[in-house]
């Protein structure tokens, strides 16, 4: 390696140098370190060093730019990785690369990479819930940050920034995403440890991990329906309010609804769910939900007001549909639900009133789509029972109905079969 003592220089005696021009002289400051002139003219400083018995030349970059300080640093530094045996233009080549990988392994980049592979065992909805999710709560904060210099308390504001907007599910169902990226990244050995495993702490614990608050009387589920029209929302979320009521669909399979799955002209309307966007899909049939009249014309006025997109409720905001935030704010907000009754809730109202009212719970079970306990209710899956599915949506629609008009609502007793 070479060596040498290097300050041989001064600045006035560089700048003399590059105004002489000479192209392909060199001007030493000792150590190795020169300022040479291109056939083009401009000067720049080299580092001339030997490794391994070779002759070797380090670029440090244009004078005056690199000013002669700096390019001293340079030397140094490369003195000291010589001593360590290692090529500085080698080593900086890998700096370099580590440098790139580090920008390509951000928090924003690895979170995209994770929900990829979640997209094939997750629903169309859940899929697109999370991810919007990221979007809108996560990549602002960290998207940019490189993963692993991510820290707990750097999670802990982004959860705690959306824990101030009381809603402590979405808080609480993203800290779950976020740990599950930091996992990933782990296993692909871009981050140590999983700082979103403290964040835990900065989320109350619930008071009831049981069930999500319900109305479980027509006289209360009227009111709120009529609370709901006379409330100012936009007209896709309380459209999107009243296909969750009469259906009680999942909130999820509420906001992706596409017009290409609903059959509002045959004698019963029907909306039928891909079984990839249902939460069980473990089935091989589709879901098919029987419209009451009541929820058919509203759709087809609500086809003809919104021009028949590809979803049902478009995003104003210009996203692909509206979310489920959209729906819960309303219920929690706008009407002061908060603790009675929350979206989900209209498929508790469905399965106890129905209950209550003598339906046969396989029937009810089928309808919502829920995981069956024994063989018999899973052989019906098959649609055997299919039509007593549209007596049960018939008799909910006409119950809703009259309730939200006010009418003393008579029980309709299902005859036992």
């Amino acid at each position: 390696m070479s060596g040498g003592i290097g300050g041989k220089l001064t600045d006035k005696a560089c700048k003399a140098f590059v105004a002489q021009k000479s192209h392909g002289k060199k001007l030493s400051d000792g150590g190795g370190l020169y300022l040479f002139i291109t056939p083009a003219g401009s000067a720049v400083w080299r580092i001339k060093y030997r490794i391994d018995g070779k002759e070797k030349t380090y670029s440090v970059g244009s004078y005056p730019v690199i000013s002669l300080a700096v390019a001293r640093t340079d030397l140094a530094e490369v003195k000291a990785l010589l001593r360590e045996n290692k090529d500085p233009v080698t080593q900086r080549r890998i700096k370099r690369a580590e440098s790139s990988a580090a920008s390509n392994n951000t928090f924003e980049a690895m979170a995209s990479e994770w929900l990829r592979m979640k997209q094939r065992e997750w629903s169309a909805g859940h899929y697109t819930k999370s991810e919007r999710a990221f979007e809108r709560d996560i990549y602002p904060a960290i998207g940019k940050l490189p993963i692993a210099s991510i820290t707990p308390a750097i999670v802990a504001k982004a959860i705690e920034d959306i824990h101030k907007r009381d809603v402590l599910e979405t808080a609480t169902r993203i800290l779950q995403h976020l740990s599950g990226v930091f996992r990933y990244a782990q296993a692909k050995g871009l981050c140590r440890d999983n700082p979103a495993l403290p964040a835990r702490e900065i989320l109350p614990r619930k008071k009831n991990s049981g069930r999500m608050p319900a109305l479980l009387e027509f006289v209360s589920l009227g009111d709120v329906l009529r609370r709901a029209d006379m409330a100012r929302t936009s007209p896709s979320v309380r459209m999107a309010h009243r296909l969750c009521a009469f259906t009680a669909a999942r909130i999820d399979n509420i906001i992706t609804a596409e017009w290409k799955e609903f059959d509002l002209d045959s004698d019963q309307a029907i909306w039928t769910i891909p079984r990839t966007k249902m939460k069980v899909k473990s089935r091989f049939i589709d879901h098919r939900i029987p419209l009451p009249d009541e929820i058919t014309s509203e759709l087809k006025q609500w086809q003809t007001i919104s021009g028949k997109q590809s979803f049902l409720f478009p995003s104003p905001a210009g996203n692909k549909h509206i979310g489920c935030e959209s729906i819960e704010k309303m219920y929690r907000v706008t009407l002061q639900l908060k603790g009675t009754h929350v979206p989900h809730g209209w498929r508790s109202s469905f399965s106890t009133l129905a209950k209550d009212n003598n339906f046969e719970r396989d029937v009810i079970e089928l309808a919502l789509d829920h995981a069956h306990d024994n063989e018999v209710a899973r052989a019906y899956d098959r649609g055997e029972r299919f039509e007593k599915r549209i007596q049960l949506y018939d008799w909910w629609g006409k119950q809703l109905a009259a309730a939200q008009h006010g009418a003393i609502v008579i029980p309709l007793k299902a005859k036992a079969t």
